[in-house]
Formats: C-alpha cells, sequence, structure tokens
C-alpha cells in the first residue's frame, strides 16, 4: 500500500496533512459508535492550567483492547499511514452531544507545559494524529484550524491525519485545532495518536492475531 494512497493533501506547506472521504465503511463506524456509547466517560485535558470548565465538555471511551473490531481499525490506520503501530496510543473515541467542544489545542505535549515530562516518558512526543469521523451530526462539530484558516466537516467515514512536527522534529504550532460545538445531533469521532518512540505499553496489546510488532 502507498502511504496515504488516495488521499488529498491539504496544500498548505505549513503542515503535513491529508483528508480520506470513506476511509472507514458505515458499519464500521456504527460498530465503534456503540463501543463508545458503552465505554464513555468525561473528557480530560493532559495540562489544565489556565483552562475554564468549558474548555473541553465532550466524552471519552477507551476502546477495548481485546475487540476484534477495534484492533483491526486501529492496524488499518496504522498501515495506511505506513507507522509503526508499536508506537501508537491506545485507540480513543469522543462523543459530542449538543453545545460540547473542545476548545483551540495542539495535540503534541507542550515542551514547556506541566504535561511535557509525565506523558512523554512512555514513547516520547507524539508525531502524528489520525482521527475518524464516525457520523454527521444534524449541525455544527466542524474541526477548526485557526492558523491554517481551514474547516474540516463531519463525514461519515471521512479521516483526517496530520503530523505535529515540523521537518526539524520541534513541534508544529499551525496544527492548533478546536472541536467546535455541536449545535444539533451528536458527533462521534476516534482518534488514534503515534509516538516517536516506542512505547513500553504499546497499543500492540490488542489481542487477535491481525496485529503484528
Amino acid at each position: 500500500m502507498t502511504r496515504f494512497a488516495g488521499a488529498q493533501k491539504v496544500p498548505d506547506k505549513r503542515v503535513e496533512m491529508v483528508i480520506r472521504k470513506g476511509f472507514l465503511p458505515a458499519a464500521d463506524c456504527a460498530g465503534l459508535i456503540s463501543l463508545i456509547d458503552v465505554h464513555r466517560r468525561p473528557s480530560t485535558i493532559t495540562d489544565a492550567y489556565g483552562a475554564g470548565s468549558d474548555f473541553r465538555t465532550s466524552e471519552t471511551a477507551d476502546l477495548p483492547a481485546d475487540d476484534p473490531l477495534v484492533c483491526r481499525v486501529y492496524r488499518q490506520l496504522a498501515d495506511y499511514a505506513e507507522l509503526n503501530i508499536a508506537h501508537a496510543e491506545a485507540l480513543q473515541g469522543q462523543r459530542y452531544a449538543v453545545g460540547q467542544q473542545f476548545q483551540m489545542h495542539t495535540d503534541y505535549f507542550e515542551p514547556t507545559g506541566l504535561d511535557y515530562y509525565p506523558h512523554t516518558a512512555d514513547g516520547g512526543q507524539r508525531t502524528w494524529t489520525m482521527m475518524v469521523y464516525l457520523n454527521e451530526p444534524k449541525a455544527g462539530g466542524s474541526t477548526r484550524f485557526q492558523h491554517l484558516n481551514k474547516t474540516i466537516q463531519p463525514e461519515t467515514g471521512k479521516l483526517v491525519a496530520w503530523c505535529n512536527r515540523l521537518p526539524d522534529g520541534q513541534p508544529n504550532a499551525f496544527t492548533l485545532h478546536a472541536g467546535m460545538p455541536v449545535r444539533a445531533g451528536t458527533k462521534y469521532i476516534i482518534t488514534a495518536w503515534f509516538r516517536d518512540q516506542p512505547r513500553r505499553y504499546p497499543a500492540v496489546i490488542y489481542k487477535t492475531t491481525a496485529i503484528r510488532p
């Protein structure tokens, strides 16, 4: 498989980002939505310093490591980006009800932040984010990249992937983005994050024969 085959490359030299419509079929999306509904909990943030109570109001699901659908989708994500799944965090799902949001943030760990050393001790800095919309809310719920002046609308099965680093390896502040408030309906996504080093407790603990090191 060619890396990001069939994806649209975002034409902005400040960031490495691709979009692929129809990356996941509707049946897989529906199955993942069901898992999120079972396992959802209030979302948290790694460094809450200066963040108000409305900074992140969604719900998060840590998707079960022994579920065959979760294992297959994570392998599909890693293979598509030609990333080593030994560098991956556990796959998460997020649910946004009406009014819920995640204000402007970056996915990398800020080197000057309180969260940096605790969260990079296992696997180092985040490199790639791979996010898939599992459905289309009735209104709202777009992903807004502020510095790029780009807004991405949710579509069932659509993948958005971006590199959180600059070519020299430093964090790329142009990846600042927000999950905009849902105005009607409910939004579901999954998110996979990859690190720059193998993890001591990698996502390959997913227990199916389809997962290989």
